[in-house]
């Protein structure tokens, strides 16, 4: 790079618009690779940038204050401004509309995240909580402290950790879920049954088919007349992109009112990109745009945009999808992308601790879902990764390691 280049360089600024993940690695990554303007991260809440996944666990349980990144940002010489509500974007302009004022760009990285769905009927009703933020985490810990009785609604991921961690404290946990089985959206009714049994033997009260039909103080009413008595109401029935704020900007949004990014992660305005929770991305490897709601994700994506920001070209956007989850004193590992058409094979009996659902499209593993089975995990996303055909035989045989299987 020539001196007029660096100068030029160093006098841009890159604006990221959210403060997790996604948005801190975004600025972390135009660092690592040589950026040499300004990097200015706004945040919403005040706290300073902090990891998620410790909220349903140990922040939530107490056994944690926080979840702040290990980063300094001084030394990095990027910019943290806290407490700053952005409302709008104009990229004709280049510049972002906040509580504060405005806010110039030359680039501007998107990665405002999610935001949990509300149950209808019951914003304002006390005792009623989400579990997304550190102040949601906070609010919830002297629940899970007092030992109440607690009804999550839901039976998702973030329901059964949060169920989970409510029992591991010693509360009274009823779980009602609208569908026949947990992670009716995530899974298929085969795979999904085995855990059914995990919440009875959790102590766990969960209820299918059971749609609430109210909220009030102290209990929750479900469609067939039954009172539930509630101390505290969860509510974990999904999360949607958080871009209402961008309505009128003129930035491309999917059916899911997330961010349409393309294979490199740029939007369809010049110089804005998103990343993370926010965005979807068209996945050759799959033959469909994905929308991945995981801290993988917010962890790879960063990489590529940073590239394109400084002015390479990065490998296209595709990765293997990831995420785990812990309930029910169980590590539940997915990686991949399945469809219904996918070929299901069973790796091991869903009965006893540890087992493995596989999927293959044209022979070659496409998903794999591993419950107390890493090593399968590990295995899985680099044959994933590669398009490995598999022997479906040796597929099934959980005695042979996963990498053996291949065809």
């Amino acid at each position: 790079m020539s001196e007029q280049q660096k100068r030029v360089e160093a006098g841009r600024r890159v604006v990221i618009v959210g403060a997790g993940m996604a948005g801190v690695q975004s600025a972390v990554a135009l660092r690592e690779q040589g950026f040499r303007g300004a990097v200015t991260v706004l945040g919403a809440e005040p706290h300073p940038p902090y990891d998620r996944p410790p909220l349903s666990k140990a922040v939530l349980l107490g056994t944690a204050d926080g979840a702040a990144f290990d980063i300094d940002f001084e030394a990095l010489g990027i910019e943290v401004r806290l407490g700053v509500h952005v409302t709008g974007v104009r990229p004709a302009d280049h510049e972002l509309d906040t509580g504060a004022g405005p806010v110039a760009y030359d680039s501007l990285v998107l990665a405002t995240g999610a935001e949990p769905i509300l149950l209808p009927g019951s914003e304002g009703v006390p005792g009623v909580h989400v579990l997304r933020t550190l102040d949601d985490a906070e609010r919830l810990r002297p629940v899970l402290a007092g030992r109440h009785d607690v009804v999550v609604v839901g039976a998702g991921w973030i329901g059964a950790e949060f169920a989970t961690a409510a029992r591991e404290a010693g509360c009274a946990v009823t779980v009602v879920e609208a569908a026949d089985r947990p992670l009716a959206g995530a899974l298929p009714a085969e795979v999904a049954a085995p855990m059914t049994a995990w919440y009875a033997d959790a102590g766990v009260d969960l209820r299918t088919h059971a749609r609430v039909r109210r909220v009030e103080p102290g209990a929750v009413f479900l469609d067939d007349g039954t009172r539930l008595p509630a101390d505290a109401v969860v509510v974990g029935i999904g999360a949607r992109p958080a871009t209402a704020w961008l309505a009128g900007s003129g930035i491309a949004l999917g059916a899911h009112h997330e961010v349409l990014a393309d294979d490199r992660l740029r939007t369809s305005a010049p110089d804005v990109y998103a990343v993370g929770d926010c965005a979807s991305f068209p996945s050759g490897r799959y033959g469909e745009r994905l929308l991945v709601h995981h801290w993988d994700n917010a962890v790879q994506g960063p990489r590529t945009v940073a590239s394109r920001i400084i002015g390479e070209t990065p490998a296209v956007y595709d990765p293997v999808p990831y995420f785990w989850s812990e309930q029910f004193g169980r590590f539940v590992q997915y990686a991949g992308h399945h469809a219904p058409g996918d070929e299901l094979i069973w790796r091991g009996d869903p009965t006893t601790p540890a087992w493995t659902v596989c999927w293959l499209r044209d022979g070659a593993l496409t998903a794999l879902l591993a419950v107390g089975r890493p090593r399968d995990l590990a295995q899985a996303r680099k044959l994933i990764e590669a398009a490995t055909p598999l022997d479906p035989a040796l597929t099934a045989d959980p005695s042979i390691p996963l990498k053996k299987a291949a065809a």
